[in-house]
């Protein structure tokens, strides 16, 4: 049986199946479905098959078949229109329910077309190796997307006479004030923003203070130096418990040279596939980890994720994309600790993330810092930040 749902918002329950629209969910027989197209919470602990997930980042044109595709052009021209009739009216799909403000004959060839697409693919593609993962990173980012950032647009104001500052507020005032992660933004799995919502990803730091939070404090955890433990563990090799930047000086570089320049020389050779530096390859073996994870034209991870690559970007996505599958896999450990709790994760970066702290939870924090870092490379010491805005972050101490 597949079905789709009618909105992707929580308190907008519905779905369409055999050419019906059904609203009473509680009455729907959820663990017959076999497949639908996108994410929904409704199926976070059913058995349906995601088939978004199987092509990727292809939208429903791209996969459409062809003798659905007339039908299908025709229908999301409608779309477009219905979109922006909405957006003329001022009417927000932050608030109403998409079900609630288009025709319903409308919903019903709508839904039957992605149906007919759904079992398309479902039949036309194989279930990727890191399926689960994408399964429940898609279930991540739709939770994160439910909440709405908490924007003071008044602490730039002073500077919107500035060309750059009052472009900043006319084009963020009008997008949605929420995050919406595109899981398949890039090639190696870092995420990135969906157009119309609010660029958390990208945002110049000095905006940063107008993103506060609805709690008491912003608390951030990030990595000492993330990208350059994943290649030590890659190679094999135990992770040092301090500062991986002053191990360098003592370990690698036997105390030649200071911190800055140990961290400074260290990644100009690691993002640098001609570079040389035989102190560096001798500890973190670049060649042998190419070996094991580049067969020549793909970079398989250790999340079962299969990157095409030459050999001069073979390494960088081998070390981005496992960093930021590792972050984000702690990421979703963290918020399943706090489901139940007043704090939430409010958006991760790219080997970050930031929790809207309600002051209440805060014996949490230690469990936390444990969580995150407890890896599968071993452990991982971590940065702990806070603040009372994005923008106002300091490094605490532990």
């Amino acid at each position: 049986m597949i079905v789709q749902t009618l909105d992707d918002k929580r308190h907008c329950l519905g779905v369409y199946h055999d050419g019906k629209l059904i609203y009473e969910c509680a009455e729907f027989d959820f663990d017959a479905i076999t497949a639908t197209w996108n994410y929904n919470p409704i199926f976070q602990q059913k058995p349906a098959t995601i088939a978004s997930l199987l092509v990727q980042n292809k939208s429903l044109m791209e996969v459409c078949p062809e003798y659905l595709k007339t039908r299908w052009e025709t229908i999301s021209a409608r779309l477009q229109a219905f979109h922006k009739s909405f957006t003329t009216a001022k009417v927000s799909l932050n608030v109403n329910c998409f079900y609630d403000i288009v025709p319903e004959r409308f919903l019903l060839e709508y839904c039957e077309l992605k149906n007919q697409i759904t079992k398309h693919v479902i039949e036309n593609n194989a279930i990727p190796s890191n399926y689960d993962f994408l399964r429940e990173l898609s279930a991540f980012a739709h939770d994160i997307k439910q909440n709405k950032l908490n924007i003071d647009y008044r602490r730039i104001a002073r500077d919107s006479h500035k060309l750059k500052v009052k472009n900043f507020i006319n084009k963020n005032m009008k997008s949605s004030p929420h995050v919406s992660y595109n899981i398949f933004g890039t090639k190696t799995g870092r995420l990135t923003t969906n157009k119309g919502f609010f660029p958390i990803m990208t945002l110049d730091s000095d905006y940063r203070k107008i993103v506060k939070p609805n709690n008491d404090y912003f608390v951030e955890l990030d990595y000492n130096a993330a990208e350059l433990r994943v290649l030590l563990a890659l190679a094999g090799k135990e992770q040092p418990s301090d500062d991986i930047h002053q191990w360098n000086v003592d370990v690698v570089y036997g105390g030649l040279v200071t911190r800055e320049q140990a961290k400074k020389g260290i990644f100009s050779w690691l993002y640098n596939p001609r570079a040389k530096d035989l102190l560096a390859e001798r500890m973190y073996d670049r060649e042998l980890v190419l070996k094991r994870y580049w067969n020549g034209q793909h970079v398989a991870t250790p999340y079962k994720r299969l990157i095409p690559a030459d050999r001069h970007h073979a390494l960088n996505y081998l070390i981005q994309s496992t960093t930021s599958d590792l972050v984000l896999t702690k990421a979703m450990n963290i918020a399943e600790t706090l489901k139940s709790k007043k704090s939430f994760i409010s958006f991760t970066l790219h080997d970050s993330i930031v929790i809207d702290f309600a002051d209440e939870d805060r014996k949490l924090i230690g469990e936390l810092i444990s969580i995150f870092s407890e890896t599968k490379f071993g452990t991982f010491q971590v940065n702990l930040s806070g603040g009372k805005s994005f923008g106002e972050m300091k490094r605490i101490r532990q």
